[in-house]
């Protein structure tokens, strides 16, 4: 199979009707989407809990990658 073949699209998929960016305005400027394993899913299912979570861990997460120059202290 060469390029021109895996980049065309199945004659089975229709976008004649498909609407660019429909959703977009949806999610807050600058949002990202993110994909949790099926585990981590089943522990926090909601954005708000994972955003929770997250702004905890912060402190730490940052605390570690703030570090002083090699050979200074």
């Amino acid at each position: 199979m060469n390029d021109v073949e895996k980049d065309e699209m199945l004659p089975e998929y229709d976008f004649s009707e498909a609407v660019q960016g429909k959703y977009a305005s949806s999610f807050p400027h600058g949002a990202k989407a993110i994909l949790l394993d099926e585990d981590v899913a089943k522990v926090f299912p909601d954005t708000k809990q994972v955003n929770d979570i997250l702004r905890a861990l912060i402190p730490s997460v940052t605390k570690r990658t703030r570090r002083s120059p090699r050979g200074c202290v």
